[in-house]
This record gives C-alpha cells, structure tokens and sequence, in this order.
C-alpha cells in the first residue's frame, strides 16, 4: 500500500534529517516504526502526510507511493482525501468543542451529513466511553479519552491507513491496553493498515506485524515483530532485558557500542 523509496528529507534547506528512509507497509498490516527520541519517526510520518512543508521541510530524493502513486508533492488536504489520516502525539483535540463536534471536523471530507452520523456511530461502537461523554467538550476528558478521541477524529475519514505517533505517550499502563487492543480490533474487524510510530516497543511489537528501527535518520533493522521480539539487540536497548550482574571487560563494552550504532 505505501512505499516510502529511500528518501531524504531536509529542512531550512540545510538540516538533514532522513537519510534514505526506505520502508513498505502492506495493506491490512500493522508496521511499527521503532527507535529513540530524535531518531526521525515523526519526522518520517509529516513526509508521509505532506505536513513537513509547514515546518519548512522538504523531500529532497526518493519518493513516497501509496498504492503505487506519488504523493510527497501533493498538498497535505489532498493526501487525507487519498486515504491518510494522522493522529498527532500529544492528541492535540479542540477542546473547545464537544466530543461530537471533533468528530465531525474529523469527517470533514464526506459530503453527506448522513455518512458523518453513520460513522459517528461506528466510533461510538469502538469507543463507547466517546459515546457517554459526547456532548462535553474536549477539555474536560482525561488524557486516556482525549487519545481515544484523537483516534475516532482520524477514522472519521475514513482512510486506508491509519498513523499514529506515541498513542501511549503519558497513559497509565490498563489505558495503553486498552486502546492498543482497539487498534487491533481495527486492524482484524476492518482490514485498517496501521503506521505506528511508539516508544512502548513491548506493546508495539505485540499487536504489530511487520517492525522497523529508526536510529539517525536512518532505517537499521527490518523484519517480522517476532522476530524483533526475539531480537538481543531489541530486547537489550529497548526492554531492558540483559544478563544482569555479569561482569563485562572493556571489550564487552566496545562491542556493546557498536551493536548499538546497529552495524550503520
């Protein structure tokens, strides 16, 4: 479904940010986009939507496909209407309109009032916290219904693929749970693809099926989400899990290091 084709992505003409980012994401499948803060995934997710442009960034080599058509020259409002929705980190709701009110700028792309209703009610079905509170404006909700908010907004245009950046940022643990097995459900009730950007790589991982690993700007490590799962490198830098206690010579270190740089 899309392609992103080893590409580059610079801003204020001089800061090089993506440094030949190849990734695919198959139709009907969860891909998580893993890695450390400042390693290019929101970054990679603006070129994807068109929203590096406002940030004076730009794609500068290869290209970005979806369902085999150039889109990394088209404007941001044309890409959702292509099938692309993005939820922001931090959720970023209107709070000062209701429940429903975000969920009808959410489906500002339909023509028919009674599409909007219908969908409304399809959000509702996912997340029927939504559904009580839908007449109390966006402010006023926890940051667990605020993230389910933003999730149902971005459904409401019903794209082909769905992209989120840190769903689980600042959540207690059951809410992550909660609202990463809704994203499942999508992805097996509805055949939603799913671009997931997370710093949770154990949650990630378990509802993904394809992962990838960001570090500088660059994609280092691709595969299975088994596989990652069962990865020493992933579970050492990313779930903490090592051999604890044992001791490790100057020369455990250095190889430590260059593992980490991920052999780039």
């Amino acid at each position: 479904m899309l392609t992103l084709n080893n590409i580059e992505v610079i801003f204020d003409n001089i800061i090089l940010v993506l440094k030949g980012v190849h990734l695919h994401v198959e139709k009907g499948k969860i891909v998580a986009l893993l890695g450390s803060n400042g390693a290019g995934k929101t970054t990679t997710l603006k070129s994807i939507s068109g929203l590096i442009r406002p940030e004076r960034g730009r794609v500068t080599r290869g290209s970005i496909e979806l369902s085999g058509k150039r889109i990394d020259r088209m404007e941001p409002s044309s890409i959702v209407r292509k099938g692309i929705a993005q939820v922001f980190e931090g959720r970023r709701v209107f709070e000062h309109l209701t429940v429903r009110d975000n969920l009808v700028a959410g489906g500002h792309v339909q023509r028919r009032k009674a599409a909007i209703a219908e969908d409304i009610e399809r959000i509702f079905d996912y997340f029927p916290l939504l559904a009580e509170r839908s007449k109390l404006k966006a402010g006023y909700l926890s940051g667990g219904e605020q993230q389910m908010l933003a999730i149902g907004r971005g459904l409401m245009s019903r794209p082909q693929l769905l992209m989120l950046d840190e769903p689980s940022l600042g959540l207690a643990p059951l809410l992550v749970e909660e609202i990463f097995g809704i994203l499942k459900r999508l992805n097996d009730e509805e055949k939603l693809t799913i671009l997931l950007v997370e710093q949770n790589v154990s949650m990630a991982l378990a509802i993904a099926d394809e992962g990838s690993v960001m570090e500088n700007g660059k994609i280092v490590l691709s595969g299975p989400a088994e596989e990652l799962r069962n990865n020493a490198d992933i579970k050492e830098f990313y779930l903490g899990l090592s051999d604890i206690g044992t001791k490790k010579s100057y020369r455990d270190v250095k190889h430590y290091r260059r593992r980490k740089r991920w052999l780039s």
